[in-house]
């Protein structure tokens, strides 16, 4: 298809570029709707002028519509993105940096979305838009359960969440852990239930601490209520959790001065599932939480591992000497460079 390409752009000069911006400016606009031309421009890191010049056409050939509240994708702008995604996936030649990506962190599949979240006019809302579609596609039909951490990733996963994802299903959200301790918003409860009510779906919470005593950890388990909750966990086939930074996760979850000094002592660079590793995915700390670990995701038919950023690239890397086989990764292209460079 490459080769192809290079014949057409020779009858033709520009009109690959052209292509390209204008799939980059539609995608653009689905990932932010409504959006402004700057604010459309900086996210794209190009020119207001560019972004008018094709956005103009775009609502001419009825592809977006312009509002007050900004720029709209129209439904045949969205069949239009649907059906010019694999085309184009196949021109940038994403589909083999993503398997190669997925090869050197020997996992199942890898799914790139441009751009780089930890720069200053960085977006989650790539990664949420391609976990929405590997959930859409992947889910199978019927009753399925699904447990999700917390955190902002997660969050902004589960505000890209529509009514479609329920067709044909019945899906229930449980959190994958007991997180009480964070900002509320970004609590796995919170986030769960939000997946749920942007889904016309179902959900549980479990209400538990963010660290417990041994003793204190035994004692909930004979509590019926929680118990009910964890056996839903227990049983979910679906896990979509997040990838954090080391240090970032210990000082957001209050963690003590002494254990953040071990964690730096013992060169800690990623968290998952309250999981502490260091680059070579050897653990080096555990909180004791209630839910699931990362050694009950073996037995999950579907994992999706949503993370990115290049300040990320290291803890992602670190991650998957643990994460299962069959995980699915969704990252960003800087996330992604940074593995692959390295």
């Amino acid at each position: 298809m490459q080769d192809e390409w290079q014949w057409v752009e020779a009858i033709v000069p520009q009109m690959v570029n052209k292509l390209t911006t204008r799939f980059r400016v539609l995608q653009g606009i689905a990932q932010l709707q409504p959006v402004g031309r700057r604010t459309l421009a900086t996210q794209l890191a190009c020119t207001e002028r560019t972004v008018r010049t094709t956005t103009d056409a775009l609502a001419t050939l009825g592809f977006i519509q312009m509002t007050v509240r900004g720029m709209q994708m129209t439904p045949d702008g969205q069949r239009l993105l649907t059906g010019l995604t694999p085309v184009m996936a196949t021109l940038a030649g994403r589909q083999q940096q993503e398997r190669k990506l997925a090869q050197r962190l020997g996992i199942a599949h890898c799914t790139i979305v441009p751009g780089d979240s930890s720069q200053p006019n960085g977006s989650l809302s790539g990664l949420a838009q391609a976990a929405k579609g590997v959930l859409t596609d992947q889910l199978p039909t019927g009753a399925s359960t699904v447990a999700v951490m917390g955190g902002h990733t997660m969050a902004t996963v589960a505000a890209s969440l529509t009514p479609s994802l329920s067709n044909q299903r019945q899906l229930l959200f449980v959190p994958a852990r007991g997180g009480i301790g964070e900002a509320p918003e970004i609590q796995a409860n919170a986030v769960s239930a939000q997946m749920a009510q942007r889904t016309n779906g179902q959900f549980r919470s479990l209400y538990v601490p963010e660290q417990l005593n041994v003793q204190t950890y035994k004692s909930l388990f004979a509590e019926p209520a929680i118990h009910a909750v964890l056996q839903l966990i227990a049983q979910s086939t679906v896990v979509v959790h997040g990838i954090g930074q080391a240090l970032t996760m210990a000082r957001r979850r209050n963690i003590a001065p002494d254990v953040i000094a071990n964690l730096n002592a013992a060169h800690a660079v990623g968290e998952a599932f309250g999981v502490f590793f260091d680059a070579q995915g050897r653990v080096v700390n555990e909180l004791p939480r209630i839910g699931l670990g990362i050694a009950d995701l073996a037995t999950k038919p579907l994992v999706i591992a949503v993370a990115g950023g290049s300040e990320k690239g290291t803890a992602i890397q670190a991650y998957m000497h643990l994460a299962p086989a069959q995980t699915w990764l969704i990252t960003d292209q800087g996330a992604a460079d940074f593995v692959l460079k390295k």
